[in-house]
C-alpha cells in the first residue's frame, strides 16, 4: 500500500540531488511535495498552493533561505507556516541566523532522513490547533477536549481515557476530515519508528469508540486506510 498523503511540504533548494533525496523521503513518509529552486521561487509557490510546512535551503541564488524566511514572517498569510531549514553549514553563528529569520528548526547536511522526517513530524504536531492551548469544542457531538488539562467531556460528562486513548482523539480532532494512517498515528503517540502494530491502534480506537458514547460517530474508519474525525465544523 502507498503511503497516505495527509500534509503538503514545499522543498525550496538548489542543489538536485539535495533536493531529490529530500523528496523521495518525504513522499516515502506519505507527504505530497512541490518543489522551488531558490527564494524567489518559493515565495511564488507559496503563493499559489496550500504548504503545511517548508523545508528551506539556507544558501541559494537570486534568493537565500535567510530572506525567503523574513518575508514569510512578515507577511500574514505566512508567519504561522513552519520552516526547517537546512544547511551545509552548522556553526552556532549560522544556527542563530537561521533561527532569528524565523526558522523553527535547523538541520545542518549531511542529515539522516530518518532525522528528516522525525523532525517534520515533530514541527507538523506543534502546529495543531491544540497547541494553542484553548480547548477543541464540536457542538454536533456535544465534544470538548482540553489539551493541557487531559479532559475530555461529552454532554457535560467527563469521560476518562487513557494516555493513548487521549492522544489519538487529540490528533484525530487537531484536523476534521483529515486522514491519519495507522502508521501516522502510531508515530504521532510514541515517536518515530515506535514498534506497534496497525492492530494495536484499531483496539485502542474500539476502546476509544466506546468511552466516547454518543460522540463515537465523531471517528470514522476509511477502510484500507485508517482514521478520520468527522468535519461537523
Amino acid at each position: 500500500m502507498s503511503p497516505l498523503v495527509t500534509h503538503t511540504i514545499l522543498v525550496v533548494e538548489d542543489e538536485e540531488d539535495i533536493q531529490r533525496l529530500v523528496s523521495f523521503n518525504l513522499m516515502k513518509g506519505g507527504f505530497h511535495v512541490i518543489y522551488a529552486d531558490n527564494g524567489v521561487m518559493g515565495l511564488a509557490k507559496l503563493a499559489q498552493e496550500k504548504v503545511d510546512l517548508v523545508v528551506l535551503d539556507r544558501m541559494m541564488p537570486e534568493m537565500d533561505g535567510i530572506e525567503m524566511c523574513k518575508r514569510m514572517r512578515a507577511d500574514p498569510a505566512f508567519k504561522d507556516c513552519p520552516v526547517l531549514m537546512l544547511t551545509a553549514k552548522g556553526e552556532d553563528e549560522d544556527v542563530v541566523a537561521g533561527l532569528s529569520a524565523g526558522a523553527d528548526d535547523y538541520l545542518p547536511k549531511p542529515f539522516s532522513p530518518k532525522i528528516l522526517l522525525a523532525r517534520i513530524n515533530a514541527l507538523l504536531r506543534r502546529v495543531l490547533p491544540a497547541t494553542s492551548g484553548d480547548s477543541l469544542v464540536f457542538p454536533d457531538f456535544e465534544l470538548q477536549i482540553s489539551p493541557h488539562t487531559y479532559a475530555v467531556t461529552q454532554a457535560g460528562q467527563k469521560i476518562g481515557l487513557t494516555k493513548s486513548e487521549f492522544h489519538i482523539l487529540l490528533l484525530l480532532a487537531g484536523k476534521p476530515g483529515w486522514v491519519f494512517s495507522r502508521q501516522q498515528i502510531i508515530d504521532d503517540i510514541r515517536g518515530f519508528d515506535y514498534a506497534l502494530t496497525d492492530r494495536a491502534i484499531d483496539v485502542q480506537v474500539s476502546g476509544l469508540r466506546k468511552k466516547l458514547g454518543a460522540a463515537s460517530g465523531s471517528i470514522e474508519t476509511v477502510h484500507g486506510v485508517g482514521y478520520r474525525f468527522a468535519d461537523s465544523r
